[in-house]
C-alpha cells in the first residue's frame, strides 16, 4: 500500500501492521475528532465483522484488525476497508451505543497524591483551584493500554497540557490518578511513571472471571468527584471503591 510511506497523507489513513494486521488511523495526534473516530470505526467493524478478522482494537486515533492471512487476503481486506472508511465522515460519526458514565471518587493531594501542588504549579493555579478544575471535569476513555483495564482519559483543558516529569517516579499505588498533556490515567497496578500523581482511587478497573472485567471501556466518560481521606479510608472496604455508574443515551 503505497500511503504506507507518504508523511503528508491525509486521513483517515491506512496501513499494514505486520503480515496479519491493519491500523486505520485518523490522526497523528490524539484529538476529540479523531478518538470519535476511532471508535466508531471500530464499532462498525464489530458489528459486521469481515470474515477472517480474528481482533478488532482500537487506540487513541486509529482502529486495529488482526486477521488469518490464510483466510482473507490483504487485497480483499484492502478493499473492505477502503469501502468503510470512504461511506462516511468519521470525524463526524456518532460515538458507540452502550456507553457508560462513571463516578469515582478521588482523594486530591495530601500523603495519598504528593505531586497536586506540583502539577498544579505547572498549569498556573493554585492547588485548591487545581482540585476544583479536575473534580468537575468530565473525560472519555480514549484507549485501554499497558496494563489489565488501565484508561486513558481525556482530553482535559488547555491549562492542563502541562509535559511529564523530566525524571521517573519509582513506584505509584493500585488507583493512582495521574496527569500530564491533558490526559489523566489510572493504574490498574503498582508501577512507575513518569506521569504527576494527582489524586488517588479506590474502585478496581479490573476483576478477573467478571462477566465485565475491565470497569471502564474505551468511549465511556468519567468523573473523579473529591471525597476526604476519611470517606476514603471508608470506600477501600467497599468491592466497588465507591464508585458508581450509570448509562449514556
Amino acid at each position: 500500500m503505497t500511503d504506507d510511506l507518504a508523511p503528508m497523507a491525509s486521513y483517515p489513513l491506512l496501513r499494514t501492521a505486520g503480515i496479519d494486521g491493519m491500523l486505520v488511523s485518523f490522526g497523528d495526534k490524539l484529538s476529540e475528532p479523531a478518538n470519535r473516530a476511532a471508535l466508531a470505526f471500530r464499532a462498525a467493524l464489530e458489528s459486521d465483522p469481515p470474515e477472517g478478522v480474528e481482533e478488532i482494537s482500537s487506540s487513541l486515533v486509529s482502529a486495529y484488525l488482526r486477521f488469518d492471512p490464510l483466510a482473507l487476503s490483504h487485497a480483499a481486506l484492502e478493499s473492505k476497508l477502503r469501502g468503510l472508511m470512504a461511506s462516511r465522515d468519521w470525524l463526524q460519526a456518532d460515538l458507540p451505543h452502550g456507553r457508560r458514565l462513571h463516578r469515582i471518587p478521588t482523594v486530591y493531594g495530601g500523603t495519598l497524591a504528593p505531586q497536586l501542588a506540583e502539577a498544579a504549579a505547572e498549569a498556573g493555579m493554585s492547588a485548591a483551584d487545581a482540585v476544583t478544575s479536575l473534580s468537575t471535569a468530565r473525560v472519555r476513555v480514549t484507549a485501554l493500554g499497558f496494563a489489565p483495564g488501565q484508561p486513558y482519559l481525556g482530553e482535559l483543558p488547555e491549562t492542563w497540557n502541562i509535559p511529564r516529569q523530566q525524571g521517573l517516579t519509582p513506584r505509584v499505588p493500585k488507583g493512582a490518578l495521574v496527569l500530564a498533556i491533558r490526559q489523566f490515567v489510572i493504574f490498574s497496578v503498582t508501577a512507575p511513571t513518569g506521569w504527576r500523581h494527582v489524586g488517588q482511587t479506590a474502585a478496581p478497573l479490573f476483576r478477573m472471571g467478571a462477566e465485565r472485567p475491565f470497569l471502564l471501556a474505551p468511549g465511556d466518560e468519567v468523573e473523579f468527584p473529591e471525597v476526604s481521606e476519611e470517606v476514603f479510608a471508608r470506600m477501600q472496604n467497599d468491592p466497588e471503591g465507591g464508585a458508581s455508574w450509570e448509562d449514556l443515551p
